[in-house]
C-alpha cells in the first residue's frame, strides 16, 4: 500500500462540512497557531477505521514519510498513526523501535498541531523513553519550538499510567512561564492526570513556594479540575 493510496481513501471520506468547520478549530489563520494548514475533511474516528482496515498491510518509513510531508492535516494524523502501528509491531526489536523513534524526532516539524502531538507522542516517545534517560525531554522544554516542547509535556502521559510522575513534574516545571495557551493547557492536563494518579504528590508539586500563585489561569484551571470543589476554589482564590 501506498501513500497516494491511502490520500485517495482519505479523500473518498470527505465531509464538506467539516471541511469547512476544521480549519477555524485549528486555528488557521495568518497569525494562529496552525496558519496554512489544509483540512480533507476527515474525523478521526474515520481515520482510525482506515488504519484498522489497512493494518495488514502497514505502509513502510518511506510511504509514511509522504504523508507526513503532505499538505493536509489528515493525510499527517494518519501517517502517525501508521507509524505507532509501526511501532507496536516492532515489538522487542529495540534498534527498529530506535529506528522509529529517530524518524518521529526527525520529522516533528510535521507534527505540527496539538493534535498531531497528542495523538502520537505518548505513544512512540514516551514508550520509547520509558526506562531509557529522558533528559531530552527538558532539552525539548528548554527549546523554542512549540511543538517540540508540547511533546516534551505530552510524551509523560505514558510515564504516568506507569505510574511514574517525576517526568512530569520536572518538564511541568520548565514551562510554568512559557506564554502559549496551547502549552498551559498541556502541562495543566498531564498534573491532572498525574494527580489522579498521586493527589498528594500534586498538591505538593503546586503548593511548593505557592507555585500555584504564579502559574497561568487556565494551567492551574486544569490541573486542578478533579478537585473537590471546595479546595477548588481555595486555590482558585488563592487561599491555600
Amino acid at each position: 500500500m501506498t501513500a497516494q493510496e491511502i490520500k485517495e481513501q482519505l479523500f473518498a471520506m470527505a465531509d464538506e462540512a467539516k471541511r469547512d468547520f476544521l480549519p477555524y478549530f485549528f486555528k488557521t489563520g495568518e497569525g494562529q497557531y496552525g496558519y496554512g494548514d489544509k483540512f480533507i475533511g476527515v474525523v478521526v474516528p474515520k481515520q482510525r477505521k482506515l488504519i484498522k482496515i489497512c493494518k495488514p498491510l502497514l505502509l513502510s518509513l518511506e510511504e509514511i514519510e509522504k504523508l507526513l510531508e503532505d499538505e493536509y492535516h489528515e493525510c499527517r494524523l494518519t501517517g502517525l498513526f501508521f507509524l505507532i502501528e509501526l511501532y507496536k509491531k516492532a515489538g522487542k526489536d529495540e534498534a527498529r523501535r530506535r529506528e522509529i523513534y529517530d524518524f518521529y524526532i526527525a520529522h516533528h516539524n510535521r507534527v505540527n498541531n496539538w493534535d498531531l502531538v497528542d495523538n502520537s507522542a505518548p505513544y512512540i516517545v514516551g514508550d520509547y523513553l520509558t526506562d531509557r534517560d529522558k533528559s531530552v525531554l527538558k532539552t525539548f522544554a528548554v527549546g523554542d519550538n512549540l511543538w517540540l516542547q508540547r511533546i516534551a509535556i505530552v510524551s509523560t502521559l505514558w510515564f504516568i499510567r506507569k505510574g511514574i510522575l517525576k517526568p512530569t513534574f520536572e518538564v511541568s516545571l520548565l514551562l510554568l512561564d512559557h506564554r502559549h495557551d496551547l502549552i498551559h493547557k498541556a502541562v495543566g492536563w498531564m498534573l491532572r492526570e498525574a494527580g489522579k494518579k498521586d493527589f498528594d504528590a500534586e498538591y505538593a508539586f503546586l503548593t511548593e513556594g505557592d507555585r500555584y500563585r504564579s502559574m497561568p489561569r487556565t494551567m492551574l484551571r486544569y490541573a486542578i479540575e478533579k478537585f473537590p470543589e471546595t479546595l477548588r476554589q481555595q486555590f482558585l482564590k488563592g487561599e491555600v
